[in-house]
């Protein structure tokens, strides 16, 4: 069965179209209207083997903010449509991933209860003129709304880029693990019998 979804999101403030994969090649074609985000995205579609397509037309001459919400609302209500019962999946991942001198962890549970803990203090507000208090705005959305228990933590780091860049990729890898099929795994993998 193909666990793919499509949204589409259209306010005020955004028009967003949005295909998600998960079991992709890591083939993107994306039209943000933020170009860092853009770039974050890309990294995570190659390192979790998903396919994304994101046309997204935002408000961005306020700011990049409610396009990069209302991308992490849309891409994370396509996870979540994607993934279907969730039947034989492992559920949980984890991944570390280093970028230079910086290390990132991401760890997920696909448990049907959004939470966000993220641990990172970036030493700039700014990479290019994207808002790095927007890394936490997209990822919060993303979990609330695909209803993951996700957990970011960057350990260490000196450069912004280099650190919000190992958080992406640690996500897609994470994900990746979480999402696969374990022949295994019969049903969902809860002692409730859902997720």
């Amino acid at each position: 069965m193909e666990r793919a979804a499509t949204i589409e999101r259209k306010t005020n403030e955004t028009n967003i179209r949005l295909s998600f994969e998960i079991d992709g090649e890591g083939r993107t074609n994306l039209e943000t209207g933020v170009p860092f985000l853009g770039h974050m995205l890309d990294l995570f579609t190659k390192h979790g083997h998903f396919n994304l397509k994101v046309d997204a037309q935002g408000d961005i001459e306020v700011d990049d903010h409610h396009t990069t919400e209302d991308i992490g609302i849309c891409l994370g209500q396509a996870l979540r449509e994607a993934l279907g019962d969730k039947r034989g999946i492992k559920r949980y991942g984890n991944a570390f991933v280093p970028m230079d001198e910086a290390l990132a962890q991401v760890v997920v549970d696909l448990s049907n209860r959004p939470h966000l803990e993220m641990r990172a203090e970036f030493p700039q507000q700014k990479v290019g003129t994207f808002d790095t208090e927007l890394v936490h705005e997209f990822l919060w959305k993303l979990a609330l709304e695909a209803r993951m228990n996700l957990h970011v933590i960057v350990h260490y780091g000196k450069n912004t880029h280099h650190m919000i860049e190992a958080v992406f990729k640690a996500l897609g890898r994470a994900l990746d693990e979480a999402t696969t099929i374990d022949p295994r795994i019969k049903g969902v993998p809860s002692t409730k019998g859902m997720l």
